[in-house]
């Protein structure tokens, strides 16, 4: 595998690194199993690259991307906490209502952004290539999304979510408003959705309806690789893992389509994430195994 397959390979993981923290807040804080992001992601790609494509510029353009996907979050929440509609349900009636909302937003199936600017363009450093330039820019914002999660989970409302995640009964007898915390969670998860999507469209040239398809599977893959490899209670550490999580199913991916030996072409992705993501699962239940013939051993 070449070295711009590797750099692309950890830019694309950084990029799905904001969505495995999305999915991490709302089925593992929340314990709210939330299909939207298959919406939000090509929404924030969506609304990124429409406002670029009139002239707004790639930073305000991205600040509305995001803001977009925490409305996404909202309303799915607002579905379940006001309406009463199944966690699953509303997300599922929110991810459909989403792809014909993204059409109305692009006016159109793609939008290129080949010949605009981007929040890439603009930070590019003079001297360095773009495949370069644009994982260690994604690295540094990553890093700073995470940092803040990390301080603001440790906050009173930061709390108050976990609870509502944990213990939702306890955590209305202790007068947490847990509808709210599930408004505010969803919000913070589809937002950072949409983040990604408006940062992978600039990154990858352009705007695509169909450019959200498995972003919730590769989420996922990503959450469940990262505890298995980093495996901790501290949510500090989780974060983390989530993030590692990403950018290793990237290389995973790049490293399977790429070997020749392996004989895997671009359609056998599915195919490959299935496989990665059992693997994942089973990793933890050998561990337990192996630990327990241990414990046999020494009594």
């Amino acid at each position: 595998m070449s070295l711009y397959s590797l750099w692309g390979a950890f830019e694309i993981g950084l990029i799905f690194g904001l969505v495995a923290l999305g999915v991490l807040i709302s089925f593992r804080i929340l314990n709210f199993p939330d299909l939207t992001v298959d919406g939000s992601f090509p929404l924030g790609g969506a609304v990124a690259a429409i406002l670029i494509h009139h002239g707004m510029d790639p930073f305000t353009a991205t600040l509305c991307a995001t803001l977009a996907g925490a409305v996404a979050g909202m309303i799915t929440g607002w579905l379940n906490v006001s309406l009463k509609i199944m966690d699953l349900l509303a997300s599922i009636l929110m991810m459909i209502a989403l792809y014909s909302i993204n059409l109305r937003v692009m006016g159109a199936p793609n939008i290129p952004l080949i010949a605009e600017p981007t929040i890439f363009s603009i930070l590019q450093p003079d001297g360095l290539e773009d495949y370069v330039a644009r994982p260690l820019i994604l690295l540094v914002l990553v890093i700073a999304i995470k940092l803040l999660l990390d301080w603001f989970f440790t906050t009173q409302i930061g709390l108050a979510m976990r609870a509502t995640g944990s213990n939702p009964r306890m955590a209305r007898s202790q007068g947490i408003a847990t509808g709210s915390m599930i408004l505010l969670g969803m919000a913070i998860s589809n937002a950072l959705c949409g983040l990604a999507g408006a940062l992978f469209a600039q990154s990858q040239g352009g705007a695509d309806i169909s450019m959200g398809i498995g972003t919730i599977v590769i989420g996922l893959a990503a959450v469940i690789v990262g505890e298995s490899v980093m495996p901790s209670r501290r949510l500090l550490v989780t974060t983390l893992a989530v993030i590692v999580g990403a950018v290793l199913y990237r290389f995973f991916i790049a490293l399977a389509l790429n070997a020749d030996f392996v004989g895997l072409k671009a359609q056998d992705l599915n195919l490959v994430t299935a496989v990665l993501v059992t693997v994942a699962l089973v990793i933890p239940l050998i561990k337990q195994r192996f630990k327990a013939k241990g414990a046999r051993r020494h009594a």
